[in-house]
C-alpha cells in the first residue's frame, strides 16, 4: 500500500489517528497516541518498514526475542515484534490470513510482545523506564483496539491515494477484504457502489 505524500508526515498522521481514535471510541493517553503516530511516520520511511520482521511464525520470533541475553537487546527484539504485529495487522489485513493464522493468535502475539517489552523496563528500574513502560502496558492491554484505530488509518490512506483507475482498484479489493464502510463512501464518490458486504473475519 503507498503512504500518501502530505506536506507534513507527522500532521497527517496525527490527524489520522486522531480521527480513527474518535470514530472507534478508544481511548488513549497521549503518550501511546505519540507512539502510534511514530510507528506510521517510520512506516512512510522504506528503509525502516517492519515488513522483514515478521516473515517467520509469530511464535518462534516472540521466543528468539525473549531469549536475547542482555536486557536493551530483549527490549528492542519485542518492540520491533509488537510494532510490525499492529502495522501489519491493521494495514495489511490479508497478511497473516492468507498463511492461515487466526486473528485472535495475531492479537495475543502481538500484546504479549508489548507485555513483555514492558516488563524488561519495569526490572530496570529507572524512573524514566517506569514511565514507558507504562505506555508499553497500554499498547498491550488496547492491542486489539489499536488494531482497529490503524485499520481506519489505513482507509483512509487507500482512500485518498485511489488518482487513477489503478488506485481505485486497489480501494474496490481492500472493500472486498474489510467491509469498510469509510472504503465503501470512498468508492461512492469514484462513482462506484460496492454491492455487497465481504465476509467477517480476516481474509
Amino acid at each position: 500500500m503507498a503512504i500518501v505524500t502530505s506536506a507534513s508526515v507527522h500532521d497527517f498522521f496525527a490527524e489520522s489517528v486522531d480521527d480513527a481514535l474518535r470514530e472507534r471510541s478508544v481511548e488513549a493517553s497521549s503518550a501511546a497516541r505519540a507512539y502510534l503516530i511514530g510507528i506510521l511516520e517510520d512506516q512512510a520511511q522504506p528503509a525502516r518498514r517492519v515488513d522483514h520482521a515478521i516473515d517467520r511464525p509469530l511464535a518462534l520470533l516472540l521466543a528468539e526475542a525473549v531469549a536475547m541475553p542482555r536486557p536493551a537487546e530483549r527490549f528492542e527484539r519485542l518492540r520491533c515484534l509488537g510494532d510490525a504485529v499492529l502495522y501489519a495487522a491493521g494495514f495489511f489485513r490479508g497478511h497473516f490470513g492468507a498463511r492461515g493464522v487466526d486473528e485472535g493468535y495475531v492479537v495475543r502475539m502481538g500484546r504479549e510482545a508489548y507485555g513483555r517489552a514492558r516488563s524488561v523496563l519495569v526490572a530496570g528500574g529507572a524512573a524514566s523506564g517506569a514511565q514507558d513502560a507504562d505506555v508499553f502496558g497500554e499498547l498491550a492491554e488496547g492491542f486489539d483496539a489499536f488494531v482497529r484505530v490503524f485499520e481506519d488509518v489505513a482507509d483512509g490512506t487507500q482512500a485518498m491515494g485511489a488518482t487513477n483507475s489503478a488506485g481505485v482498484l486497489r480501494l474496490y479489493e481492500r472493500w472486498l477484504r474489510t467491509g469498510s464502510d469509510k472504503l465503501a463512501s470512498a468508492l461512492g464518490a469514484q462513482g462506484i457502489a460496492p454491492m455487497r458486504k465481504a465476509a467477517s473475519g480476516w481474509q
